[in-house]
């Protein structure tokens, strides 16, 4: 490895520092936190909503968050919304329209940070008990901006890569539509023009460092906006199979300390 020590380290969290069981290991921890007390920003950027971040507080001790795909500054320490970029009615409504036109069987849920809510036919996979019981059609109750409109389809007959063709060509213009599993039949939708790699970019030069001082690392689509605008990128090994497209390199799989093994060498170059 070449090159100078990064100046801000952005992390995708499931499937890339968590493992799918949920664990995070002890030399993926130790890896960002001496990352961090060498003065170095450390930004996790996640699909995941607040509510799902505690653990991550409690592991890591350090850093910054950006949650729903880029579209909420999170402050993880004090459980604060710092700032939303959040997807207005109208295009959530004509989001709706155009999917229900041409995947007939999709069900849609909506959240912000402090609410979900789903269609009775939308079967959540994470948030079991949240929101059980659900309404006919989730036009019903969407009055107000979101952090995200996820889309499903239940019966899993067509993947999320399968989904997410359609929907990029229904919606170009309305909104960002990715998704963040493969194996899965789940659409991420947020406001047009917000990304991770988006809200990454905005937050760097806050804090006036470049591109080509940023790392980032990330196992899905969702993920492929950071990876193609940090300097130094890594797609995960055992990740989607798009991922080194994006990417400027690779890192084992996140079952063997990718990440952690990639910020080891990488603090080992010159400031």
């Amino acid at each position: 490895m070449t090159g100078r020590r990064p100046k801000l380290i952005a992390s995708d969290l499931d499937g890339t520092v968590v493992a799918h069981y949920g664990d995070i290991s002890q030399r993926t921890i130790d890896a960002f936190r001496r990352a961090h007390a060498m003065g170095i920003e450390i930004f996790f950027v996640t699909g995941r909503p607040p509510r799902w971040m505690p653990e991550i507080k409690e592991a890591f001790g350090i850093g910054n968050a950006i949650c729903g795909n880029g579209a909420m500054l999170y402050d993880l320490h004090n459980g604060k919304v710092l700032e939303e970029w959040l997807m207005p009615v109208d295009a959530q409504l004509e989001t709706i329209k155009r999917l229900r036109a041409v995947i007939p069987q999709v069900s849609f849920a909506v959240e912000s940070h402090n609410y979900f809510h789903r269609e009775k036919k939308y079967i959540p996979r994470w948030d079991v008990g949240l929101d059980n019981v659900g309404v006919e059609a989730i036009e019903e109750i969407m009055a107000a901006p979101a952090l995200k409109l996820l889309a499903r389809c239940s019966d899993q007959e067509l993947s999320s890569d399968e989904m997410l063709e359609i929907a990029l060509k229904e919606l170009a213009g309305i909104v960002t539509v990715t998704h963040s599993n493969p194996h899965d039949s789940l659409l991420e939708i947020s406001a047009i023009g917000v990304s991770k790699g988006a809200t990454l970019a905005k937050m760097a030069a806050r804090l006036n460092i470049d591109a080509a001082d940023c790392v980032s690392f990330g196992d899905n689509p969702n993920d492929f906006s950071m990876l193609q605008w940090c300097g130094r990128s890594y797609a995960m090994a055992d990740g989607h199979p798009d991922g080194p497209k994006h990417a400027k390199s690779v890192a084992l799989p996140h079952t063997d300390d990718g990440v952690a093994i990639v910020i080891e060498e990488l603090l080992a170059l010159p400031a």
